[in-house]
């Protein structure tokens, strides 16, 4: 997830996936050649059939889930040494507030951003900072190799994710660090079915459906980065609250009301269930968990 251009939120990998474009055509200063309406479909179609950063609104919805979410990322990679000297790799960057703190505040030498859609980075491009349109999955995706190499809300969305993981491991620099993000549900399991976690489990099957998105391995993410050869592979788990005007309940909302065609197909949730859980979270009386994200790190030997 990532923040509209122009909104100094806290940052985020975008819930959404890279955008190709041609071998010969990488941007290194915000051109518009990622936009969107020449973009691939990658991970089943996120942004293309959902989410799509050219509707209205959707950039202010991504930056609700960083102001969640971004201060926990930014600490786990000040702490994984994050810093000057770095080359970095940000894979997902959506509007760019990771990328944007990585290349300022956090003083690496160069970032490398890439998006399947770049229109909201453009405006940031320049000095440490590079764009990239570009998709992970595409076999000549091979942009060299880094100290750093983070993805947040991507692999979820892949059913290659596993060959995804390996490729950006690949990309690691000797001692570079990989630090992947994704969502992990736990409104799944146990009763009660409460409105809010009926329409949950709904919006989780209407986007496994629709584009592809997998949550249930994310729990399994330092297993895998261990299979990949990686060490000092370490993982923590963050819950954000559902309180009253809290920017996840308002992330949240945003994402039904942009699924809930979806979300009542699937017969999981009716009209009225889905109306009491959107109240719950609107006045903070949801009383449950919010999905979390679980981040998890390796270094390559």
């Amino acid at each position: 997830m990532s923040a509209p251009a122009g909104r100094e939120a806290p940052a985020a990998g975008r819930d959404g996936l890279e955008d190709a474009m041609p071998e010969d055509a990488v941007p290194e200063d915000g051109s518009p050649a990622g936009s969107a309406g020449s973009a691939a479909a990658v991970g089943g179609g996120y942004g293309e059939s959902l989410f799509e950063p050219w509707k209205p609104g959707e950039g202010e919805r991504i930056d609700l889930g960083s102001l969640a979410y971004d201060g926990f990322t930014r600490a786990r990679l000040r702490a994984l040494g994050a810093g000057p000297g770095m080359r970095c790799l940000e894979v997902g960057a959506g509007t760019g507030t990771i990328a944007r703190w990585l290349a300022g505040e956090a003083g690496v030498d160069e970032v490398l951003a890439v998006d399947r859609d770049v229109r909201f980075l453009e405006p940031y491009a320049g000095g440490a900072l590079r764009t990239l349109a570009a998709d992970v999955t595409a076999p000549d995706f091979a942009p060299g190799r880094f100290d750093l190499v983070h993805a947040r809300f991507v692999l979820m969305h892949l059913p290659e994710y596993r060959q995804v993981a390996a490729r950006l491991c690949g990309l690691l620099a000797p001692g570079g660090r990989l630090v992947l993000g994704d969502a992990v549900d736990l409104t799944t399991a146990g009763p009660p079915d409460t409105p809010y976690r009926l329409a949950m489990r709904a919006m989780w099957q209407a986007l496994r459906a629709g584009i592809g998105t997998d949550v249930d391995w994310t729990p399994g993410y330092p297993g895998l980065l261990r299979e990949l050869g990686l060490t000092e592979v370490g993982a923590e788990i963050l819950v954000p609250p559902l309180t009253v005007g809290s920017p996840i309940a308002a992330f949240w909302l945003d994402t039904w009301e942009r699924t809930r065609e979806e979300m009542l197909a699937t017969g999981i949730v009716d009209a009225r269930q889905l109306a009491e859980a959107e109240a719950s979270l609107a006045s903070g009386t949801a009383a449950d968990l919010s999905p979390g994200l679980v981040t998890a790190w390796g270094r390559l030997p």
